[in-house]
């Protein structure tokens, strides 16, 4: 199953979005920079075309890997891929997947069931990589919350749009 590839470019740009609203000084940006130690000093010295730039391939990356949890189908191509006769059009497995993507392709494919996931993976996988690492920082909750509340909404909002967008 091809990625969506406009869906994944699209959606690598929500964490540039979500981060100019969210680390805002008028949302949490005042919060951030005091509990993360930053000050507007710092913030300004860095490189912002690299940082941005950055930001946009790293988010690809986490929309290309959030594409095959959100969207279930995904997953029978991975079952089968080793299969004889594999991607050789009209063998048994390739008539089985194709069968199967006809009678099941469009189930669960919505906006709102890939911003369930994307919320399940903002909270089960996001937030503790960010709570270890804050926890072996010495960092406090709100530091920690703080970023994994990013996460959850950014998660929330990729996961829709690329399960919703078919």
């Amino acid at each position: 199953m091809e990625p969506n590839w406009l869906a994944n470019l699209l959606s690598a740009l929500i964490p540039l979005v979500i981060g100019a609203i969210w680390y805002n000084p008028k949302v949490f940006g005042n919060a951030w920079m005091k509990a993360s130690g930053m000050t507007e000093e710092q913030i300004r010295s860095g490189n912002m075309l690299v940082i941005f730039g950055l930001t946009y391939i790293l988010g690809l990356f986490a929309s290309l890997t959030l594409g095959f949890l959100v969207i279930h189908q995904s997953h029978l191509y991975s079952v089968v891929m080793n299969e004889p006769g594999f991607g050789e059009e009209g063998s048994a497995v390739m008539v089985y997947v194709s069968d199967f993507m006809s009678k099941y392709g469009d189930n669960f494919r919505t906006f709102k069931h890939g911003a369930f996931h994307g919320l399940l993976t903002g909270i089960t996988f996001a937030l503790p990589i960010i709570g270890i690492v804050g926890l072996f920082e010495r960092r406090g909750w709100k530091y920690i919350l703080i970023h994994a509340g990013y996460w959850i909404i950014t998660l929330t909002l990729m996961g829709g749009l690329l399960c919703g967008w078919q």
